[in-house]
């Protein structure tokens, strides 16, 4: 985690700089506030990530002669077959296209959207999945 602190405060200074270089040539402020902001976003997790490295053990990126292998192993449970997120996915998509068409289209959208995500937090609490 140390590498990813020291990357994203890298990026931070190249932020700040390229905010000034660009707030002083083009004289707009919106983008200079967006470089701005996200500088200070940078500068939070680049400080997060290096204050964090101290408290957890060294990983495997943190040590130059590791192998790709040596952080191998359970990343985590995914759901091996789940039509829920391409519900989400729909009403989502229906649901941003709908700030741009008519707000109407919301009326459609937020109903597949709550199935969606009702469906997806409670899935394994239902059927063959549910635990007993």
């Amino acid at each position: 985690m140390k590498i990813q602190g020291k990357m994203f405060l890298w990026l931070s200074v190249f932020l700040l700089i390229m905010a000034a270089v660009y707030g002083v040539w083009s004289k707009e402020p919106v983008g200079t506030t967006a470089l701005v902001l996200s500088f200070g976003l940078s500068l939070m997790i680049g400080f997060y990530l290096a204050f964090t490295a101290n408290r957890v053990d060294a990983m495997a990126q943190d040590n130059k002669e590791a192998d790709v292998a040596d952080e191998a192993g359970e990343v985590g449970f995914f759901s091996p077959h789940s039509w829920q997120p391409l519900a989400l996915g729909v009403g989502g998509a229906l649901a941003f296209l709908g700030v741009a068409i008519g707000w109407w289209l919301l009326y459609f959208s937020a109903p597949l959207l709550l199935v969606g995500l009702w469906g997806w937090v409670f899935e394994y609490y239902r059927g063959e999945s549910q635990n007993q």
